[in-house]
């Protein structure tokens, strides 16, 4: 057994630290217990509601090589569609009609002098209305139109809205604050403990999507499902 100074003095600078980390560790754990008497949860709710305006851009189209033919056939082209959705009960300020385009394709640019048809012209009406119901119905009835000749250009389905989002965003966040709360309760009751005032609360994000599964909304689905996730913080006592 030695009796060297330094040795020993080794040993109490060693004794000494070794006490001051364990009451650094201990009193960190105290805190750690201290802080840690609170809950974090989040909040779901979901709700599938119906669109409240629709907005349907009809688009007809017509190609050939004389200029005052194309401009005819779009103008009469014009009057069947107008005609259709006035026979379906749409008013005069639910329908926009816009001026009709005809373009040649040998002014172009880049245009070649070999096109088949020189001339492709177009024509557009916009219903817009929060009858929905309604253009969703017509839309789905425009056959007549394209039995009569009228070429419905591709994607010109209806595109619905919802508009009065502000007025369903409380219950929405009523009800996800409500799941929260919830599951807090359960969280305090298995841990012997109750809940007590609210620390934190994150509304979060109200994602919209279209009913039909996609993870976006593309404006195609007339009924909307809406999902927000809250985060709240509970204190425990």
């Amino acid at each position: 057994m030695t009796n060297k100074p330094g040795v020993w003095f080794g040993a109490l600078l060693l004794a000494l630290g070794v006490a001051a980390a364990g009451w650094t560790v201990g009193d960190g754990l105290q805190r750690f217990k201290l802080a840690d008497r609170s809950v974090t949860i989040k909040g779901l709710a979901e709700a599938d509601v119906e669109s409240d305006f629709a907005a349907w851009n009809l688009t007809f189209r017509r190609a050939g090589n004389a200029f005052a033919d194309v401009q005819q056939a779009l103008a009469e082209d014009r009057s069947r569609v107008m005609r259709f959705l006035e026979a379906a009960g749409f008013t005069a300020e639910e329908l926009e009609i816009r001026p009709l385009q005809v373009q040649d394709a040998y002014s172009r640019e880049y245009g070649a002098s070999n096109q088949p048809l020189r001339y492709t012209g177009s024509g557009l009406i916009i219903v817009q209305s929060d009858r929905v119901a309604l253009v969703e119905a017509t839309a789905l009835a425009i056959d007549p139109l394209i039995e009569a000749g009228v070429e419905i250009e591709g994607g010109s389905g209806p595109r619905y809205q919802l508009r009065g989002f502000n007025e369903i965003k409380p219950a929405l966040l009523a009800e996800a604050t409500r799941n929260a709360r919830e599951q807090a309760e359960k969280f305090a009751a298995e841990a012997g403990a109750r809940v007590g005032a609210l620390r934190t609360a994150n509304q979060g994000v109200i994602r919209i999507t279209g009913s039909d599964g996609n993870d976006w909304d593309d404006g195609s689905s007339r009924v909307k499902r809406l999902r927000v996730v809250s985060t709240f913080e509970y204190t425990l006592e």
